[in-house]
C-alpha cells in the first residue's frame, strides 16, 4: 500500500465520520428523536477507539511473528490514529462547551 492509499484511507474514514455526525444532527433535530442517547454515542465512539488499537495491536504482534505485511500494519496504526485524534478533538469540543455554559450568567 502506498502512501496515496493510506492517504486516501484516512480521508474516506473522515468523510464517513462526517456522515455519521450529519446523520446524528439530522435525528437530534427532528422532535421524536428521543432513542438518541449521548452517553451510548460516545460510549459507542471510545468503543470503536478501542477495537481499533486492538486490531492494530494484533497486526503489530503478526508483523513481529513475520505474519503480517508492514503495509498492514502502517495502515492500521494510522487509522488508530485518525480515530484517535477525532475522538481528542470531540472531547475538547464537549470540555469547551462545558465550560461555556459554566460561564452563563443564572
Amino acid at each position: 500500500m502506498s502512501t496515496a492509499s493510506i492517504a486516501n484511507n484516512a480521508y474516506q474514514m473522515a468523510a464517513r465520520l462526517q456522515q455519521q455526525a450529519r446523520a446524528i444532527e439530522d435525528k437530534a433535530a427532528q422532535p421524536e428523536a428521543g432513542g438518541l442517547d449521548f452517553g451510548k454515542m460516545v460510549q459507542e465512539a471510545v468503543g470503536t477507539v478501542v477495537d481499533k488499537g486492538q486490531v492494530a495491536d494484533t497486526k503489530a504482534v503478526g508483523l513481529v511473528e513475520g505474519k503480517a505485511d508492514v503495509v498492514d500494519v502502517v495502515t492500521a496504526i494510522a487509522e488508530t490514529e485518525v480515530a484517535l485524534e477525532t475522538m481528542v478533538a470531540v472531547r475538547d469540543r464537549v470540555i469547551s462547551a462545558y465550560e461555556e455554559i459554566m460561564r452563563m450568567p443564572i
